[in-house]
């Protein structure tokens, strides 16, 4: 298979004889001619207007051909390499393609690239439209920074989420353990249900997940839409989860709504409550509008997804170490998988991953899918102009490990460890995280995140456990038997005492032969 390189660079455009041009976004491939990186050593050469041509055959070759000049011609019925040939043949130091489409890679095979020693480019049609006739270009490709400053923002986003989400889940679960709310007030003190994640729910999980994958990579202008409306709701009802707990507690709109018969409300729900939940929808409405606005839309989604994944990380719940190992080896073989390997098999040479999280190149509806953290480029460069303006993370990169730090803290708590297990799995994320960020300077590709969260956060994990010498009950978190039963023994014996029913009271001998029975069921294991 061809793995066909595009890179972005940028064509300088003015009239003869001026000192001042305007740049335009290129798309070009360096396996035909590399480009200067400074526009002061590019060549600048004069355009031929040969827009109303696509230059397939040497009958639409002009009379004296394109002597030191770069000719600008239309995309379409024939291949690159038939268009570059006949311009170079004919005296052209360059070719700039038009595309009323999406720009992608001017692709061609090894052998074709070894007969091409002229730059080839893509210009975008609207672009064209911009530019006066008898102007004169010169093409560059500016370098970039390796890393960018976004990059402090991606990160303090992530690991904020990861904590505060691990540390919420973990007290809040802890929380209903000891407390029992009286349901009298249900609209008002309910409280939100978790679900346990078994061995075969993760199964199902990780199909559904690759199957998903790769119904986008083949359908992406089909199922976009869907997931963008799944987003709106799910990010809707977690932007609620989250803010509720604060509008709770002021002073005012807790009056009731008059009894009515209507879905949801039939209830009588607080006035506060129904203004929550527009505020929220409405939120969600806004950035489903202006999802394209690349100024601002994209503030909206993180803090949309933020609410999203704290949610979620409060919502399920690994009950044990093992399960937290299964789910994040499994989805680190399934990271890797779609970044690394599919290449092998696409046409492009791109990752299915990689394709799908920054919506293929020669999709109709240029929509991107809003599962990622977005944030856009920081530093000052002329290609800030060009399609690529924004760093993304994806929320399994925060939901996935963001589990195993909710688990960490529910086990801290439990084992009254002053939160050693919560410190070391978020540390081990934060430099799992920047990791992932030198690796991405580095190889200059999309990164399988978890390929370094994973190791990370389960190492430092597990090494808290060995050192505390508490791996068996970390490992099958039979610790929470032990506290469901203390609960259930306090519940049970002291609560009768203080409303002075002696004859409800367990005998403490019941309790601590359960207690016995479950430390033996640790030990064997």
């Amino acid at each position: 298979l061809c793995q066909v390189v595009g890179e972005y660079g940028m064509a300088n455009f003015r009239n003869k004889g001026q000192s001042n041009g305007k740049d335009y976004c290129i798309f070009f491939n360096s396996q035909w001619a590399r480009l200067p990186q400074h526009l002061n050593k590019a060549s600048r050469l004069q355009i031929y207007d040969l827009t109303l041509s696509v230059l397939c055959s040497s009958s639409e070759v002009p009379e004296g051909g394109f002597p030191n000049r770069i000719p600008m011609v239309m995309r379409g019925n024939c291949t690159f390499y038939e268009k570059v040939r006949l311009a170079q043949l004919n005296g052209a130091k360059g070719l700039l393609i038009i595309s009323k489409d999406r720009l992608t890679p001017p692709a061609g095979n090894k052998t074709q690239y070894e007969k091409i020693d002229i730059p080839v480019a893509l210009l975008s049609y609207t672009d064209m439209l911009d530019i006066s006739k008898g102007r004169e270009v010169a093409m560059y490709a500016p370098s970039e920074p390796v890393l960018d400053y976004n990059m402090v923002i991606i990160f303090l986003m992530a690991v904020g989420t990861v904590a505060i989400g691990g540390y919420w889940a973990g007290s809040k679960d802890i929380k209903k353990r000891y407390m029992k709310h009286k349901r009298d007030d249900s609209t008002e003190k309910q409280e939100e249900e978790t679900v346990d994640v078994t061995p075969i729910m993760i199964s199902v999980f990780v199909v559904m997940c690759c199957s998903m994958l790769v119904l986008l990579y083949f359908f992406y202008d089909h199922l976009v839409y869907i997931i963008i409306g799944i987003f709106c709701l799910a990010s809707s009802v977690g932007l609620y989860s989250c803010l509720w707990p604060f509008v709770r507690r002021l002073p005012f709109g807790k009056c009731r709504i008059p009894e009515n018969n209507l879905p949801y409300c039939h209830k009588r729900p607080q006035v506060r409550m129904l203004l929550l939940s527009a505020f929220c929808i409405g939120v969600s409405v806004i950035w489903g509008v202006f999802r394209n606005e690349d100024q601002w839309a994209w503030v909206l989604q993180d803090a949309l997804g933020i609410a999203f994944c704290l949610y979620m990380l409060k919502t399920i719940r690994l009950p044990t170490f093992k399960a937290c190992t299964m789910l994040l080896v499994t989805l680190f073989v399934y990271d890797i998988f779609f970044v690394f390997i599919t290449p092998l098999f696409t046409k492009s040479g791109e990752s299915i991953m990689v394709e799908v999280a920054a919506g293929p190149s020669d999709s109709s509806t240029h929509e991107k899918l809003p599962m990622v953290l977005k944030v856009p480029r920081l530093n000052s460069s002329p290609l800030a102009l060009c399609d690529r303006p924004f760093s993304l993370l994806g929320f399994g990169d925060i939901l996935v490990p963001g589990l195993l730090v909710a688990y960490c803290h529910r086990f801290d708590i439990l084992m009254q460890s002053s939160r050693f297990y919560f410190l070391a799995c978020t540390i081990g994320y934060g430099i799992g995280l920047l990791i992932t960020f030198v690796a991405l300077a580095l190889m200059q590709m999309g990164q399988p995140a978890l390929l370094y969260l994973v190791p990370c956060t389960l190492l430092s994990s597990l090494v808290v456990a060995l050192w505390r010498k508490e791996l068996p009950l970390f490992w099958t978190g039979s610790g929470f038997v032990l506290l469901r039963l203390l609960l259930s023994y306090l519940l049970l014996n002291v609560q009768p005492y203080l409303y002075g029913d002696t004859q409800r009271a367990w005998a403490p001998e019941f309790f601590c032969k359960n207690i016995e029975l479950e430390l033996d069921k640790c030990r064997s294991k």
